[in-house]
């Protein structure tokens, strides 16, 4: 089969290498479209996905703006695929693909495992074949995205235990930012700013940033989104902080880190399913799957950078992992019409 998948955000590249991998053992020729934004691009080429830019750049952070690229693209993603004669598109979040394959006439699964992001998930869940997202998701919340329970399709736990699968954290990662491992090593992810569904901001992640960049004891590794979040968390010159010039292994990062805090979802995940502490500052109301793991103390919601618990973890723990087949066959369950 010929196989289309759209990569349009950093956390979807991870998600779909091992499925990537997997289709073409299988046989199946795979075509990874992508656009210009955070460090997409970068980490596609990172880890070695062939793959063609196609549309604008991200749109920015209002809504207008974000309309007038998604139209843009949508025009772009159409031309490509006119004529490529693809027989199944996938998607995780990217819900320009599912819009344009509906076009023209192509099945397609589209996963997430966030349901607030309500203007996109709308768009995206009415247009597929399939829609795939983890069990802790209420069937009520999917039913308001237009997502009826005869074309959703569940995995159980989440979606970064089937990525991890036969992962091994690269030690390189750390000899390359030049990382002192006798120093608590804090992985800091900075906030969604110019998603939609996080529309409010905070001070907490600029107070999290001067405590720990304050810390003699600490090392702070902050993984920035856009090159402006990078240029604004270098201008406090915090002497205990490390920003990376462009994208880096962030799994590997994660799995030798004694503490993550990000305002993100991805990152958060693998940090629980490597074993690692983590803490969330994300400003919005929290999906699902996040719920689950706060109920089960395995994620903490941070309300003030001094509850920040600052110590080297005594053990390493073996990452909770799942089969990324069982994952691929849901998606590709959009062919059984």
């Amino acid at each position: 089969m010929r196989i289309w998948v759209d990569i349009s955000n950093s956390p979807q590249v991870p998600f779909f290498r091992p499925l990537i991998s997997l289709l073409e053992e299988r046989g199946h020729d795979v075509r990874v479209t992508t656009r210009e934004y955070a460090q997409t691009v970068e980490l596609l080429r990172l880890h070695g996905v062939a793959h063609e830019a196609v549309g604008p750049r991200h749109g920015g952070a209002r809504a207008t703006g974000k309309a007038r690229a998604m139209a843009r693209r949508l025009r772009a993603l159409r031309r490509y695929a006119r004529g490529r004669a693809f027989d199944l598109a996938l998607s995780h979040a990217s819900h320009e693909l599912p819009l344009v394959a509906r076009s023209l006439r192509i099945p397609s699964s589209y996963a997430f495992d966030y349901e607030f992001a309500t203007a996109q998930h709308r768009l995206g869940c009415r247009a597929a074949t399939r829609v795939v997202v983890p069990d802790a998701i209420p069937q009520d919340r999917l039913d308001r995205l237009g997502a009826r329970s005869s074309k959703v399709r569940r995995y159980p736990g989440l979606k970064e235990e089937y990525v991890l699968r036969g992962f091994t954290a690269d030690a390189g990662v750390l000899a390359s930012l030049r990382l002192d491992r006798n120093r608590v090593l804090v992985v800091v992810r900075t906030p969604p700013d110019v998603s939609l569904y996080h529309r409010h901001g905070s001070p907490l992640f600029a107070d999290v940033l001067e405590r720990l960049g304050r810390e003699p004891a600490v090392q702070v590794v902050a993984l920035p989104r856009t090159a402006e979040q990078r240029a604004a968390i270098r201008s406090r010159d915090l002497p205990s902080l490390v920003v990376p010039e462009q994208a880096i292994d962030a799994q590997s990062l994660v799995a030798f880190a004694d503490l993550v805090v990000s305002a993100g979802g991805t990152m958060n995940r693998e940090a629980v399913a490597l074993g690692v502490p983590v803490y969330t500052t994300f400003a919005e109301r929290l999906g699902a799957v996040d719920e689950s793991l706060v109920r089960d103390g395995r994620l903490r919601v941070l309300r003030s950078a001094a509850e920040l618990e600052l110590a080297k973890r005594a053990r390493t723990i073996e990452p909770t992992t799942r089969d990324p087949a069982v994952l691929l066959d849901l998606m590709l369950s959009a062919l059984d019409r």
